[in-house]
């Protein structure tokens, strides 16, 4: 016999695939760490609530995310860019990985076209995504770096100059973040950009305040690109072990969910949903993770003091991370030089972020606004 739920989901299915007055959005975020996903979140929930269907593709660790998240949205597989990053020299880490990136793109292309039409969809939001986009419909990129920061001068007009090849293909920019000052992006997105359509959301984070009582001294957040991911997680570890602070570990591994202690002080899990983990931060004396900007983001909306460490040759988190250390608000320390309880304890020399002082909420008019307009166009097919 067939169970009720084996039968509503066959017919959710057939209705999804046959009902013509669907509004859909195809939601693409990238599968670098586990940022771009989560911060694609807010943007789910409030198209969800606006009455739209989010169809959501990614690859990896992203797209795993994205499935123990919205468990009832349609999910599906991009072909993955593979990046890796083994070492601190950023131009070497993207040239000998690029012919990948471009096919990767230049597949995921085909496979968002083939999506749009089978899906019936009717715009796309990409999370630094840059094959993502269909010329039949709406495309919008979201991101945070309208300039990429590049080590060797004489190669940043030509990153940037291709920057801006990509941007074209996309109706409209949308930059988490405020658009005049304070900001947290800084020289990344603010300053003169060539793009008919940016538009600026205010901080988007899947995080709220509320009242916890505090269980642990330390939570560490991992997340990022292999073997840096790894490599971090054994330094921490090896010095955690040494100090009586009691610590939790998120390893921001969502394909498994494993949960055991490696010693008294340190738990470890390999993953958090959304709430758990913001649980797991408000109840967190202080937090240790990568300067990565959804981090970042996360941090200032629930105001807590952390450790950065920047991923080795990522040089918009070491420019986030260094900006931030500057104004007083977070500690800083690279990968090969970590003294984990010296920048424990320099935190109390610190600000964190003021969440107040942040311009929030933003992105709820900015996609009112585009879902207005892409009622009034044709569904591609």
């Amino acid at each position: 016999m067939i169970g009720h739920d084996v039968l509503f989901n066959l017919f959710s299915t057939i209705y999804r695939n046959t009902c013509p007055a669907l509004k859909r959005i195809l939601v693409t975020p990238l599968n670098w760490g586990l940022g771009h996903a989560t911060r694609s979140i807010p943007l789910i929930r409030a198209l969800e609530s606006a009455g739209w269907e989010p169809v959501l593709a990614s690859d990896g660790a992203a797209l795993q995310l994205l499935r123990v998240e919205f468990p009832h949205l349609p999910c599906f597989e991009l072909p993955t860019y593979g990046i890796r990053y083994a070492g601190n020299n950023m131009i070497r880490n993207m040239a000998w990985q690029s012919p990948r990136i471009l096919y990767a793109i230049r597949a995921e292309h085909a496979a968002v076209k083939q999506l749009v039409t089978k899906h019936q969809i009717k715009g796309i939001l990409s999370d630094n995504r840059y094959g993502c986009f269909d010329a039949r419909i709406s495309s919008v990129l979201l991101t945070h770096q309208l300039k990429m920061r590049v080590p060797v001068p004489a190669l940043q007009w030509t990153v940037n100059g291709l920057l801006r090849l990509a941007f074209a293909k996309f109706d409209g920019i949308w930059v988490p973040d405020a658009p005049g000052t304070p900001n947290l992006t800084g020289a990344l997105s603010h300053g003169t950009f060539r793009h008919p359509n940016i538009r600026y959301t205010g901080i988007l984070s899947r995080m709220n305040v509320y009242p916890r009582d505090e269980d642990y001294d330390v939570a560490v957040i991992l997340s990022g690109p292999e073997p840096q991911r790894s490599i971090l997680e054994e330094k921490l570890l090896g010095e955690a072990m040494l100090m009586p602070q009691k610590f939790i570990f998120i390893q921001g591994k969502p394909k498994t969910r494993k949960h055991h202690f490696v010693a008294d002080n340190i738990e470890v899990v390999s993953y958090l949903s959304s709430k758990e983990l913001n649980d797991v931060m408000l109840s967190s004396h202080a937090i240790v993770c990568r300067s990565g900007y959804s981090s970042i983001m996360d941090l200032a909306a629930l105001g807590k003091k952390a450790l950065l460490i920047p991923t080795p040759g990522q040089t918009e988190q070491e420019y986030l991370g260094e900006q931030l250390r500057m104004q007083g608000c977070f500690v800083t320390q690279p990968q090969d030089k970590i003294r984990l309880q010296e920048g424990l304890d320099a935190l109390q020399h610190t600000t964190g972020l003021d969440a107040s002082a942040y311009h929030w909420g933003g992105y709820e008019s900015v996609l009112k606004e585009w879902l207005e307009g892409l009622d009034a166009q044709p569904t591609a097919g």
